[in-house]
């Protein structure tokens, strides 16, 4: 054995030695306890996982991501291509929207706001649009902006933003939180406005924690259905104008193949189940690479 691993062994043994008994049965119960409920929470999550790829890897070709809906549902054929550009193109255009209002407003909630009274009432209108129902704010944005504008794009996008920015706002204040005070006042202490010492200094600290929040706030929206059902309408071909005419997206084809009895259709909403799931999954790893780079900048 090398020195580190006696030194270590010993180390081991002397806490042994030192603790109770009844205190090493606690953390041998705990330690348990902990193992079993990750356990508990992997398990179905590996039981859907799979059972989504299962279903869904048959439909999976270089012409499902490329090609137009089938005209009959019941037929087998056909791609996801409409349905995945759409998806791609609402949600980006409801990130735009909401990741810069989030970040901004949790900034003035932490940074300047405190606990004066327009603060307060901030943070109680986020925790009350965080409960409301996705088809209620479907129907608030069909009220003021569909019957005006027509189903389109820009419409679902609007909804989808509208679900996100109270779980941006409310995630990045709680990571804001967490950054020592020590660092603002040592920024200010080098002579730095207090703008300055947000952007240089508590923004890149956080970066990590706002952008797990960010990344649960599009999860949210990609999956989302029921404020579409009233804003972008349907189509089944490809649609790159968020301002003109109506578009569809993956949860949506998800929910019309899925209610049908035809196996072509139902087979579609599984692969359409499992490509969504690769698109939140593939943008969850490159937030992570993205938040890690600018970690290790910050850090350096």
């Amino acid at each position: 054995m090398t020195d580190l691993s006696l030194l270590e062994e010993s180390n081991r043994l002397l806490l042994e030695a030192t603790t109770s008994r009844s205190r090493r049965v606690r953390n041998r119960l705990a330690s348990i306890w902990m193992a079993g409920s990750l356990i508990a929470a992997l398990v179905p999550l590996a039981l859907v996982i799979g059972y989504v790829v299962f279903k869904g890897v048959s439909s999976l070709s270089v012409s499902w991501f490329t090609d137009d809906l089938p005209a009959v549902t019941r037929k087998a054929g056909g791609g996801m291509g409409p349905a995945i550009v759409g998806t791609l193109l609402i949600t980006a255009g409801a990130a735009v929207m909401a990741i810069p209002l989030g970040i901004l407003g949790a900034v003035y909630l932490h940074e300047y706001g405190g606990k004066t009274k327009l603060s307060r009432l901030i943070r109680f209108m986020a925790d009350v649009m965080t409960g409301v129902p996705s088809i209620v704010m479907g129907l608030f944005v069909y009220t003021v902006w569909t019957l005006e504008m027509g189903l389109n794009g820009f419409g679902g996008s609007l909804a989808l933003a509208c679900l996100m920015l109270p779980i941006i706002i409310r995630s990045t204040e709680e990571m804001l939180r967490l950054v020592p005070d020590e660092l603002r006042q040592a920024s200010y202490a080098l002579g730095n406005r207090k703008w300055r010492t947000i952007m240089t200094v508590v923004l890149p600290a956080s970066f990590g924690g706002i952008t797990s929040g960010v990344m649960i706030a599009i999860a949210r929206a990609a999956g989302e259905t029921a404020p579409l059902v009233f804003t972008i309408g349907a189509a089944r071909s490809l649609n790159l104008n968020l301002f003109d005419g109506p578009m569809t997206t993956l949860s949506l084809q998800i929910f019309g193949n899925a209610q049908t009895p035809f196996e072509a259709a139902q087979s579609r909403a599984w692969g359409a189940a499992l490509t969504l799931v690769g698109i939140v999954f593939l943008f969850t790893i490159l937030a992570r690479v993205v938040s890690a780079r600018v970690a290790r900048r910050h850090n350096a």
